[in-house]
């Protein structure tokens, strides 16, 4: 870690502008710099200094120029150093918690996962110290700590409602905040996956972008002019009361035919459970489907359909350049990934450019990078609009 690294906060909004631009697009020149931001060349020198001064930016020599000729040059693009600090990222799941250290650029360069025996706050709090003293050895200190949690929170450090977890109003930040002594960003899990999606994966550099994440629930985040559009709202269940099938199943979580009823782990389980009287796995439903057994491939047909016609609602109303489709349930579109764009289709006018649909094949430690993200985000950067 560099001396300067200490004095990153805060940031100016323009420094935090030429930070973030870096940070998401680089290795940039100067010029390339003022054009993407509308700067004059002057103002991007000025706003560089204290950046490189203070070990956030590094000048690179350019691809096939040697270092030593270009010193200090101007035009030399600017980098930031990624391994200059490092972040940890939690994703907590109703029975474990999956933990991960990442460069300022996200990547993943330690993991460390625990089983979670009870959902007392006091004791998950404990055990995520535990975890980051873990995953903190024979390592620089780390710059923060950011937290994914299933439910709504609150100002960043709050979980006023978590379903899977049964907590409300927990001060999780607070709690780990006191046994770590890092500051802690805490967030729902979806928005955190949004946001590094945004920055460093399918959605970099689209303007109107979407993260639709199916699993043991149905998560849905919009981002519009490169942003993620937070919402009061939002995480409180829309996937209940969206009606995708009227006609649908009835399960203990969701409405008649709503997307969580037809689509989620949980309520895919139920409805075999509830017909045959087995409780199969979800990977062992899809291998049953696949191979023509009758209950399980009506059950996934039936979710297939749900999901080309989620899919096209949003693509009709939202008009994303692309939309990515994550989470654990995802090896529903290997079983039934035809169904799903038939679906789409008919769903669409005969005119409409092709979806952009895009699977992402992810575990609980993407999720876990995602909260990280938000670490980078919000106490390195200071950006106010995650």
């Amino acid at each position: 870690m560099t001396a300067g690294a200490a004095s990153w906060l805060p940031l100016s909004p323009g420094e935090r502008s030429v930070a973030i631009e870096v940070l998401v697009h680089g290795p940039l020149s100067r010029t390339d710099l003022a054009r993407r931001l509308g700067l004059s060349a002057g103002s991007v020198t000025r706003l560089t200094k204290p950046l490189i001064e203070s070990g956030l930016l590094i000048e690179v020599p350019e691809a096939g120029t040697a270092a030593e000729a270009r010193q200090g040059r101007p035009s030399q693009p600017l980098d930031v150093v990624a391994g200059s600090r490092s972040f940890l990222g939690f994703k907590i799941t109703e029975d474990m918690v999956y933990g991960v250290v990442t460069t300022l650029r996200s990547d993943i360069v330690a993991r460390h996962d625990r089983r979670l025996s009870t959902h007392d706050p006091a004791e998950v709090a404990a055990l995520l110290a535990e975890m980051t003293a873990e995953l903190s050895r024979d390592r620089p200190r780390p710059a923060g700590i950011g937290i994914g949690v299933g439910g709504h929170v609150q100002d960043r450090t709050v979980v006023d409602e978590s379903p899977f977890l049964r907590w409300r109003d927990v001060p999780l930040g607070d709690l780990v905040e006191e046994r770590t002594g890092l500051p802690v960003v805490v967030e729902n899990d979806v928005a955190a996956l949004v946001e590094a999606e945004t920055w460093f994966g399918a959605g970099r550099g689209l303007d109107r972008f979407v993260v639709l994440t199916i699993g043991a629930g149905l998560g849905y985040g919009l981002v519009l002019g490169g942003k993620r559009v937070p919402s009061a709202e939002e995480n409180r269940g829309l996937g209940r009361h969206w009606i995708v099938n009227p006609n649908g199943p009835l399960t203990p979580d969701g409405r008649r035919g709503s997307a969580v009823s037809l689509l989620t782990i949980p309520n895919i389980r139920y409805q075999i459970r509830a017909a045959t009287g087995r409780d199969p796995g979800y990977e062992e439903i899809l291998a049953l489907a696949a191979a023509g057994d009758p209950m399980p491939a009506r059950v996934i047909e039936e979710a297939a359909q749900a999901l080309g016609t989620l899919v096209a609602q949003i693509a009709n109303f939202v008009m994303p350049q692309k939309i990515l489709l994550a989470g654990e349930g995802v090896g529903l579109m290997d079983v039934a990934g035809k169904t799903v764009e038939e679906t789409i289709r008919v769903n669409r006018h005969p005119l409409a450019a092709p979806v952009d649909l895009e699977t992402k094949v992810s575990d609980f430690h993407d999720w876990a990078r995602g909260a990280a993200v938000l670490a980078i985000k919000v106490l390195v950067l200071g950006t106010a609009d995650a």
